[in-house]
């Protein structure tokens, strides 16, 4: 109030005329913005360079202690996920379980030539064929029998069916993780590089008690043992015969990697946004990873590619998806993998017994 005429009304302030008037809120809103246009973009430094730690240290303890290195890399980015509540680490981690994945999918393709399928003979890629199809659905009963979700069976079959970790990889990336989480997917892979470390262990010895010959151990070995490296592992520990044959009839089950996604991809039966099914030929459409496997394949099966170019191809690929199955497992949620139980393990298991039955029935009856 105006003292000197009490009759006056009170005037209004002009704060814009003050020398020191200002806005508090526009100043805030002004120092947010200039705060985001210094900040660094995201980089996939943080995230890579974690992972390639936990990786190298994986290798470290694999190569040191003999335990399979996938498994270690999948333990240790568990033991790590906290470092995943960094928003920092997220591109990195991404990119790792991404495209790592893919480029090493396509690089394991040099591995593996149409000829070493066909020197399998009719017969004995049919029983192939029988016990993938009876591993693959053994895995999506086990997953009804529980209440898990068909896409966890899905998962567990097709991994176990064809090349375990390197195949759990290559279908979650056909699933998605909009209808099975990270946690399933991380628990599904310590399953299956349990059973495989187990069953690289204990097969050589029954087929021995089973006084089975070299063809028939190798069979049984190469079509029941999930990883490549452990499958033929266990075939030359059984005899140096029964470990060529362990290692055609397996990259036999890689070079099938492809036609399992399709049939993956046939099963999903996504609904659009309309309630109307997905048209045959999207369902049918490969990911391009899995095109590009099958390109590498056709292209090692009709040129020569040398020794060395295939043996760092191998190690390239080993990993890369090394890199890719542990970034998967740091940004698995241990809470979500201790509220799944010991249900959630029962798709591997179901699988691992289906395949290791159908392949010693095939191989005692057939070889």
């Amino acid at each position: 109030m105006n003292q000197s005429d009490p009759r006056k009304p009170i005037s209004t302030i002009d704060w814009d005329a003050l020398p020191h008037g200002g806005d508090l809120y526009g100043e805030l809103h002004l120092a947010e913005q200039v705060a985001q246009a210094d900040r660094p973009k995201d980089s996939l430094f943080p995230g890579l360079a974690i992972c390639g730690v936990a990786a190298a240290a994986a290798a470290w303890l694999s190569e040191h202690y003999g335990f399979p290195i996938i498994l270690l890399g999948l333990l240790i980015g568990l033991s790590l996920n906290f470092i995943a509540r960094d928003p920092r680490t997220h591109p990195g981690l991404d990119f790792a379980s991404r495209t790592c994945l893919r480029v090493g999918i396509v690089i394991l393709g040099l591995q593996v030539t149409v000829g070493q399928i066909t020197a399998l003979g009719a017969a004995p890629f049919l029983a192939l064929l029988v016990v993938m199809a009876a591993t693959f659905f053994a895995g999506i009963a086990g997953a009804r029998m529980v209440t898990q979700s068909r896409y966890a069976g899905m998962l567990a079959g097709g991994s176990t069916a064809i090349c375990g970790a390197s195949a759990a990889l290559a279908l979650y990336g056909v699933i998605g993780k909009e209808r099975l989480s990270q946690a399933q997917f991380a628990l599904t892979l310590v399953g299956v590089s349990l059973a495989s470390a187990f069953a690289m262990s204990v097969y050589p010895v029954l087929a021995a008690e089973l006084a089975l010959t070299d063809r028939q151990a190798g069979f049984l070995i190469g079509a029941s043992i999930h990883d490549v490296a452990q499958a033929i592992g266990g075939g030359y520990a059984f005899s140096d015969a029964a470990g060529s044959y362990a290692t055609i009839v397996k990259l036999a089950r890689v070079a099938l990697l492809a036609p399992v996604v399709v049939l993956v991809s046939l099963m999903l039966r996504d609904r659009s946004a309309g309630g109307a099914a997905q048209p045959l030929w999207k369902r049918l459409s490969l990911p391009w990873f899995i095109t590009a496997f099958l390109a590498t394949v056709v292209l090692n099966s009709l040129i020569t590619v040398p020794e060395p170019v295939s043996h760092y191809a191998l190690v390239g690929s080993k990993g890369l998806l090394l890199l890719a199955v542990t970034a998967t497992a740091m940004r698995s949620r241990m809470d979500l993998l201790l509220d799944m139980g010991w249900r959630a393990t029962i798709p591997v298991v179901t699988a691992t017994l289906a395949s290791f039955l159908t392949a010693l029935g095939f191989a005692v009856l057939l070889l």
